[in-house]
C-alpha cells in the first residue's frame, strides 16, 4: 500500500459478477486490495450474467453489489452497464492497477491496449489462486446444491 507521488490515494479497479459470494471471491478482492489504497468494484449487470454465463443470475445486481458494500475490503462498487466493459465508467473511476480475477477470461496485454486506446493507463495485474479452484467457484457451488438437495 502506498500513495502515488502525487499524495493520491492508489485506486484499484476489479470487475465480476459474485453471484454467490464465497471464500474464493474473499481472496481475489482482499489480494486486489492489497495492490492498493483504495478497491472499487463495478459488479456485472445482469443482462451481461445472462449473455457471459448463459444462466439467469442466482442474486440480483442490486444485491451482488449491497453484499460487496459491506466488505470491509471494498470502497466502492458499481453496477456496469448491460453488456462489455463500460469504459466510460472505468475512466470515471481513474484506476492506478485493475486487477483481473483468475478465472477471467481476459489477456492483460489486450486489456492494457484497449484501456489505453480509451484514455485509462493503468496497470493490469492477475491475481493468482489461492483456494481450490473447484470448491471456490460459483458453478461449483450450484452443482454442489443440486446435487446435494435436489434428489
Amino acid at each position: 500500500m502506498g500513495e502515488k507521488e502525487s499524495g493520491r490515494k492508489i485506486r484499484v479497479l476489479v470487475g465480476g459478477v459474485f453471484d454467490i459470494l464465497h471464500v474464493g471471491h474473499i481472496h481475489f478482492l482482499s489480494q486486489a486490495k492489497a495492490l492498493g489504497d483504495e478497491l472499487i468494484v463495478i459488479v456485472a449487470h445482469d443482462e451481461t450474467v445472462r449473455r457471459q454465463k448463459r444462466r439467469e443470475p442466482v442474486n440480483s445486481a442490486e444485491d451482488r453489489a449491497e453484499l460487496l458494500r459491506a466488505l470491509k475490503m471494498v470502497d466502492e462498487v458499481y453496477i456496469g452497464s448491460p453488456g462489455s466493459i463500460d469504459y466510460e465508467l472505468v475512466k470515471r473511476i481513474n484506476p492506478d492497477i485493475v486487477a483481473i480475477g483468475p478465472d477471467q477470461r481476459f489477456s492483460c496485454e489486450r486489456l492494457k491496449d484497449e484501456l489505453r486506446e480509451h484514455g485509462i493507463d493503468a496497470e493490469v495485474i492477475r491475481i493468482p489462486y489461492l483456494y481450490k479452484r473447484d470448491r471456490a467457484k460459483t458453478s461449483k457451488i450450484i452443482q454442489r446444491i443440486i446435487e446435494t438437495f435436489c434428489d
